[in-house]
């Protein structure tokens, strides 16, 4: 079975930095991407960051140069690095993965969510 851990979050004033961290564990073949997903209250989870195998990288239009996502699909971990956060960066964050399991394909994982609260 897939699991997908999550550190990292918390709270911070605007302007400020985080780092999210997410680990997969469990037995599959490999991973093919791995990102970040976001949903504040009353809103809909919205992609943030993903990076796949082979490096190429996506964002959400409103954190480019902002967040930078890097992988280690090796170590079968990623990270997201948040800097100079906003008020409506808050939110839960979702560590997503693509992952390949063995006699079955592709699979999508998420992790329990972590909270990012940007005020001041």
């Amino acid at each position: 079975q897939v699991h997908l851990m999550e550190s990292g979050g918390g709270s911070v004033q605007p302007g400020g930095s985080l780092r999210l961290s997410c680990a997969a564990s469990g037995a599959f073949l490999g991973i093919e991407i791995m990102g970040w997903y976001r949903q504040a209250p009353g809103k809909q989870r919205e992609l943030v960051a993903l990076i796949t195998r082979g490096s190429n990288t996506n964002y959400l239009e409103s954190v480019k140069g902002r967040f930078a996502i890097s992988g280690d699909f090796a170590k079968k971990s990623a990270a997201l690095h948040m800097n100079d956060l906003k008020p409506e960066d808050s939110a839960v964050y979702y560590c997503y993965a693509n992952i390949q399991i063995a006699d079955i394909g592709p699979s999508e994982y998420w992790g329990q969510g972590t909270q990012v609260t940007v005020s001041s």
